[in-house]
């Protein structure tokens, strides 16, 4: 199978607008991509808005799916639920498979219509972590700090991720924030939880995406060139602090194995890489953990430049969560953007791999709640 149409709604700042309408702005953006017409789709995926979510969702939009998925993992929601619609359409329970995501996040939030504290309920597990105020950010900064404290990682490696997702952000006009950065701009700015200050946080946006999966036998008739699903992962870890074994290993040590594995490719034959950043240790981490660089390696391998557009591997090439958009979960972007840079059609942000040729292999690797989730997919060209 493979994905045969991608597309973003407006992002960014989006004032004037609903979160329905931008999940209708971007699926009738990702159908007119592939060509294909909404009638071919008989699969639906989606999380994060609605009552009877996916129900209402696909209401909205006039669908009537006879294959549905509502997963709702955090930010690695979309890897997994294209996951699902892999193995659907492999089984012959699905032809044709939309996956969508919308939020107005931060216009909710300029509006008054919901709070940016980011902390979780007070039942079950959780309940015995509320009353020492944890937050998602705090539990991302222990896990950096406890990073830093084995490995020797330091703050500076960890600024570098935040300036070179800023460089490729540059190139991408669709981003929310263009202007360079540099290590000490990071390094100086307020601290909202050690060892994170603000430009180690990943930006609050509006914005929606959409991909549209299909069989092959549909790849025919598509106006895109398809881009394959060689591989996929899925792994949960924990909700509960004290149940992470290990704060310096992501879920992605075990999707990402089972992505490459399935894929039957090698972390060294990857040429573009997507990965959710909502902090600046989630990027190192992941990289880590998906073999990129052996264990502790991650603040060395960040370095010099290695992320950006030009560099060894390039990382977020559309400027991440840290500086394109992030409307609060993002894993659907990730595939979004590994596809536009294996179609070649990423404009000013277009990698090139050495010989001028256009990348092969890309993977995408979301991650949910504090490190509790991970997906990871691999994609081809050929």
């Amino acid at each position: 199978m493979a994905v045969v149409g991608i597309a973003l709604s407006d992002c960014g700042r989006v004032d004037e607008t609903t979160p329905y309408a931008l999940h209708a702005q971007a699926a009738r953006r990702a159908l007119a991509d592939s060509g294909l017409g909404r009638e071919v789709v008989d699969g639906f995926a989606s999380a994060g808005l609605g009552t009877l979510a996916p129900a209402e969702v696909a209401e909205y939009l006039g669908l009537r799916p006879t294959w549905v998925d509502s997963t709702s993992v955090g930010g690695s929601t979309w890897e997994v639920m294209a996951a699902h619609a892999a193995d659907a359409i492999a089984a012959g329970h699905a032809n044709a498979v939309l996956l969508v995501y919308g939020s107005t996040a931060r216009a909710d939030i300029k509006a008054g219509r919901r709070t940016s504290n980011l902390s979780f309920g007070a039942r079950g597990p959780l309940q015995f972590e509320v009353p020492y105020g944890h937050t998602l950010i705090s539990k991302y900064a222990m896990a950096a700090r406890r990073h830093m404290h084995e490995y020797g990682t330091t703050l500076e490696q960890l600024a570098s991720v935040a300036v070179q997702a800023r460089a490729n952000a540059a190139h991408n006009p669709d981003a929310m924030f263009r202007d360079p950065i540099t290590v000490d701009d990071v390094l100086s700015g307020p601290v909202i939880a050690d060892p994170f200050t603000k430009l180690h946080c990943c930006i609050r946006s509006d914005g929606g995406a959409a991909v549209l999966l299909a069989a092959e036998d549909y790849v025919r008739d598509c106006r895109t060139a398809p881009v394959w699903v060689l591989g996929t992962g899925e792994h949960v870890s924990h909700t509960t602090m004290s149940e992470w074994p290990d704060f310096t290993v992501s879920p992605a040590a075990v999707s990402g194995r089972l992505a490459f594995e399935r894929a039957g490719v090698r972390p060294d034959e990857v040429d573009v890489a997507e990965i959710y950043d909502a902090f600046t240790y989630m990027t190192l981490v992941t990289l880590e953990d998906l073999g990129f660089c052996a264990k502790g390696e991650g603040g060395s391998f960040v370095e010099k430049g290695r992320l950006t557009l030009t560099g060894d591997l390039p990382v977020n090439t559309d400027g991440g969560g840290l500086s394109a958009q992030h409307p609060g979960m993002r894993g659907l972007f990730l595939l979004v953007e590994a596809v536009r840079q294996l179609r070649g059609d990423a404009d000013e942000r277009q990698v090139r791999r050495p010989g001028g040729r256009l990348p092969q292999l890309a993977v995408a690797s979301g991650t949910g709640g504090w490190f509790c989730s991970s997906g990871t997919v691999v994609l081809g060209r050929g």
